[in-house]
């Protein structure tokens, strides 16, 4: 039927993931998260100038480097504060 590999897709990703899967590729989307300290978003609020309030998103500077990662390269998001600090050992 062809309906089935469409509902077992689904099952596999329910809406708002951000990775799809598959029968033929497994792709995974890397969080916004630091490798090295964990520091993710953070959520509050927008005042405009009457104080009505709006939620929105605080986002952590984070940069895709190459990092040693078990001794072999990998590309990982990385805050700035981490960067600065040495915290992560840049591949070449």
């Amino acid at each position: 039927m062809p309906g089935e590999d469409t509902q077992r897709r689904r099952a596999a990703n329910p809406p708002g993931r951000r990775f799809v899967l598959d029968a033929l590729h497994c792709v995974v989307a890397m969080a916004k998260v630091c490798h090295s300290c964990g520091k993710k978003p953070a959520f509050g609020q927008s005042r405009s100038h009457s104080m009505r309030a709006t939620k929105r998103r605080f986002n952590p500077n984070l940069q895709k480097v190459r990092v040693l990662v078990a001794s072999a390269p990998r590309r990982v998001y990385v805050c700035t504060r981490c960067l600065k600090a040495g915290k992560v050992q840049k591949a070449v």
